[in-house]
């Protein structure tokens, strides 16, 4: 296991992981079972609740209300001599963004599968997301407590639609009122399925033989043949267990289970903490940052510290109208009251409060290591690199372009500075892009999808106090400009005004309202760049 040692002693292995799936498939509520398991909290919430127990990684008001996570939440905590940073990622396709800048901060995931539908789309989309990073990946089969697919046509799903090779570490006997719980694979015996049951100290049945009397007494004939039937297949044309197929992201060992009913996540997290890597060395590019620009590869052992940032929060804390920087250490040790350098700023700050979290708790640390999440609070922004030494900065935190847009209109002219800061805030953290026209002054949003529309609308009314119209605009597509010289941009700007827009950092755009539209410009101004996001800019 790899170890990170500090100058003073050596702290605990990290292991710094996000739980991924398509929405409904069970991500939260596993989430909450890992979390008693780690003893963060004492009793599991739920996604949706009827007695105000909710999910303790859905924090926010509106995650509570519509039972579906809208953000990314950061949970530290301590199990079995690692230290783990678990990540639970928002589901919904509206919300990928979050989920794929997420993706950039971690070693390993867990990919939930609902057994009742197999691979669905947005699990698609997440998985190629990891294969571009070799992410190491862990398959959880949710739901096995009712009517699921057959477990080798799952198997097949997986490989024939992800692309990734599959050895189950347990097997399902039965599934819904029929399920009797899993054969562990490894060593031959039965974790029983009872609701009754401590997680911790599961019923166990030795299975070395599957005709000894008491396997027979309570699996019975029907089922005990089929899972004779199956492990034999498992054996002849699934591969065994390989550790470094399954670090290079080729190979998912699969459990199956309930994470409701908290059955077969203590044998899914231990793996995790047990096989799941440890902080890696990262690419970063060297000073001047250009398509071109010299890259370099960071060591977790490096001593000089490093880490980026890859997600904003704002108004975690209601009362202090906080704005909360998650930062990923790289290399290195960080020490509270270090003075770092902000490669994007240019600017050397002092981090006197670093923070870590669960969820929307949060306490100061006095130090972080390689693998560890830590927040700043201040005017950052997402891709931030800090450093103690080089000019680096780290690539690979993906940017998107907008495909749908709307234009907000003050209910209220008396508000317009709380409009202002409230649009400018969630524009930093990612949960919109925000525009200004170039003639009108108008505030035009920008997203993948129109949830993220509401997330914005229902989030200023309940933490800006601003409430506001909010009517489509004729835009599909955004298009930032880039110019030889000044006199260049003036006379684009004067001839396209009605088209220009600027982003948050005052760069001018293109506002496409149609293909062809987009085309004609592009023809009379072949001198102009126009680049779908502002990653080169």
């Amino acid at each position: 296991m790899n170890e990170i040692h500090a100058l003073h002693g050596a702290p605990k292995s990290r292991c710094t992981f996000a739980i991924i799936s398509h929405p409904d498939a069970g991500k939260t509520t596993m989430t909450e079972k890992i979390l008693w398991f780690g003893s963060v909290i004492r009793q599991a919430g739920m996604v949706k609740s009827k007695h105000g127990n909710f999910a303790k990684s859905d924090w926010m008001e509106l995650e509570k209300e519509r039972g579906i996570s809208v953000s990314s939440s950061v949970l530290s905590f301590d199990y079995m001599e690692r230290a783990l940073h678990l990540l639970d990622t928002p589901g919904h396709k509206d919300f990928s963004e979050d989920t794929y800048r997420t993706l950039t901060a971690v070693e390993s995931c867990m990919m939930m599968i609902d057994s009742a539908k197999g691979v669905e789309a947005q699990t698609i989309k997440l998985m190629d997301v990891c294969r571009m990073r070799a992410t190491p990946i862990v398959t959880f089969m949710n739901k096995y407590d009712r009517d699921a697919l057959d477990p080798y046509a799952l198997l097949e799903n997986v490989e024939t639609i992800l692309h990734i090779h599959c050895t189950p570490m347990t097997w399902p006997i039965g599934d819904g009122v029929d399920f009797k719980g899993v054969y562990d694979i490894v060593h031959k015996q039965i974790y029983m399925f009872d609701e009754e049951t401590d997680p911790r100290t599961p019923h166990i049945l030795a299975a070395h033989n599957l005709d000894a009397p008491e396997v027979v007494a309570y699996v019975g004939d029907t089922l005990l043949t089929k899972l004779k039937h199956d492990l034999e297949m498992v054996s002849e044309l699934l591969p065994p267990f390989d550790r470094g197929d399954f670090l290079a992201g080729m190979l998912t060992p699969v459990f199956f289970g309930s994470a409701l009913h908290n059955f077969g996540v203590k044998e899914v997290i231990d793996f995790i903490t047990d096989f799941c890597p440890g902080p890696k060395p990262r690419m970063a590019s060297l000073f001047p940052y250009t398509p071109e620009a010299p890259t370099k590869e960071i060591s977790p052992e490096d001593p000089t510290f490093s880490g980026f940032v890859f997600k904003i929060q704002a108004n975690m804390d209601k009362r202090h109208r906080d704005r909360v920087a998650f930062l990923r250490v790289i290399s290195g040790r960080f020490k509270r009251g270090q003075r770092i350098f902000n490669t994007r700023e240019q600017k050397e700050v002092k981090i006197s409060t670093p923070l870590i979290f669960q969820a929307r708790d949060r306490e100061i640390t006095e130090e972080a290591f390689p693998g560890d999440i830590i927040g700043l609070t201040g005017r950052y922004a997402i891709g931030d690199t800090f450093t103690e030494g080089e000019l680096l900065k780290f690539s690979g935190i993906p940017s998107f372009a907008p495909e749908i847009f709307v234009k907000v209109n003050l209910k209220d002219p008396m508000k317009a500075k709380q409009l202002e800061k409230g649009l400018r805030q969630l524009a930093e953290e990612g949960t919109v892009q925000l525009f200004t026209r170039h003639t009108f002054n108008e505030k035009i949003l920008g997203a993948v999808g129109m949830l993220q529309f509401e997330v914005v609308k229902y989030r200023l009314e309940d933490e800006y106090n601003v409430l506001g119209e909010y009517t489509p605009y004729p835009f599909i597509g955004m298009r930032w400009v880039k110019f030889t010289d000044e006199k260049q941009q003036d006379k684009f700007i004067e001839s396209n005004s009605n088209n220009i827009v600027y982003d948050l950092k005052g760069r001018p755009c293109f506002a496409v309202r149609s293909e062809w539209d987009l085309k004609l410009v592009q023809d009379k101004n072949p001198d102009v760049q126009f680049f779908k996001n502002s990653d080169y800019l």
